[in-house]
């Protein structure tokens, strides 16, 4: 059987790391192209002065537009090419990070997270958009970034609903690379599969990438609140220490290498209904790791564990909770059609999953956190 592990070459974390930034330049040589939204760089610019007059490293500031477009990443690797810059450093959230994932192209480049509220930072996949923010196309690079550097004290000062966003992205992990197991799918998105032209077999996940989702779960059931009162306060502990390693590094390779399920194609679909949109992506990962607990019927004490967990740090339980106030059989099934497509992860859940099945896994999910967030139980 043929498995395989993926991750970024380097993943380094603590406070004050921003401040090393220099050091890890200095490997590729002098020069790196800055890719970051102004207020986050503002944030940090006495660290980035510091750390460039260090190690005797420049910046080249590229003025990032906001959108990860195909126009935004031409122009970004335009001036890159003009400036001879030796790497990328990717500074911020998401959209920053797949913009300088689309310029390096899997070589030379280094993410720095502001926040830990996705998985994103470790991956070698990005999201593309329109100019206009519209869904464009996803990209992957033949490797994952070179360096991951995550200073916990930036982390620690940004607003605290990002941290806890993370943390819905990473509840998902444990359970989709369960599934993943069960079923025996192809776990690592971005590896060749076999074809006709080419007979490479499917790559399954580890024993180390179940283990570290496994990790991943556990630690947001042991530090999760802790870590949110931490940021809340702006302090770094242990725990919030613990939590940004598990939204981050350990739900990056979990989810990489352990493989995506139910919860992550459930979000998909939510994305149709507009009123989710000003809802962040782990947000609604979390709603769909119930939709897909519930479809995979798994035990009371289990959804109990997790309903727990969500309404402890904030996380979504019901589609009220993502602003959706009423919906109907039209929109269910949109949502479950969009959830079930032909490429979608949901099929990797180790039994056949229809459009009825997903219809009526958010129904039964968004009724049991209803009933749980009223009555403290769901099995009245």
């Amino acid at each position: 059987m043929r498995k395989a592990f993926i991750s970024p070459a380097k993943y380094v974390q603590g406070e004050d790391e921003l401040l090393n930034l220099g050091y890890f330049i200095n490997t590729f040589g002098n020069k790196a192209l800055l890719i970051g939204n102004t207020q986050d760089i503002e944030r940090v610019k006495v660290q980035l002065n510091k750390t460039a007059e260090k190690y005797r490293c420049e910046f080249i500031m590229a003025d990032f537009k906001g959108e990860c477009s195909k126009v935004e990443v031409a122009r970004l690797k335009k001036l890159a090419i003009e400036k001879n810059c030796d790497c990328t450093v990717a500074l911020g959230g998401g959209k920053a990070i797949d913009a300088a994932k689309c310029v390096a192209q899997g070589e030379a480049l280094i993410i720095v997270p502001t926040i830990a509220a996705t998985d994103a930072p470790t991956s070698h996949s990005a999201v593309l958009y329109t100019e206009d923010g519209a869904f464009d196309d996803y990209a992957y690079f033949k490797q994952n970034p070179s360096v991951v550097l995550v200073d916990t004290k930036i982390i620690a000062n940004a607003p605290v609903r990002f941290l806890v966003s993370g943390m819905g992205d990473a509840l998902s992990t444990y359970f989709e690379a369960r599934a993943n197991y069960h079923s025996y799918a192809a776990a690592n998105a971005g590896l060749p599969c076999g074809s006709q032209e080419e007979s490479i077999a499917p790559a399954r996940q580890t024993m180390a990438a179940f283990a570290l989702a496994t990790l991943c779960y556990q630690t947001l059931l042991n530090d999760g609140i802790k870590a949110k009162q931490s940021c809340h306060n702006k302090v770094v502990t242990t725990a919030l220490e613990n939590i940004i390693e598990a939204n981050i590094l350990l739900s990056g390779l979990g989810f990489e290498s352990g493989g995506l399920a139910g919860a992550h194609a459930i979000h998909d679909g939510l994305t149709l209904l507009e009123e989710t949109h000003h809802y962040y992506h782990g947000e609604k990962v979390a709603f769909g790791t119930l939709a897909q607990l519930i479809l995979e019927n798994s035990p009371s004490e289990e959804i109990e564990e997790v309903l727990d967990f969500c309404l402890a740090v904030g996380l979504p339980v019901c589609l009220a909770d993502l602003g959706v106030k009423s919906i109907n059989d039209a929109q269910l099934t949109a949502i479950a059609e969009k959830a079930t497509i032909s490429d979608e992860s949901i099929h990797a859940m180790p039994f056949p999953v229809t459009v009825d099945a997903v219809k009526a896994a958010i129904i039964v999910a968004d009724k049991i956190g209803q009933d749980y967030k009223q009555y403290g139980t769901f099995t009245k």
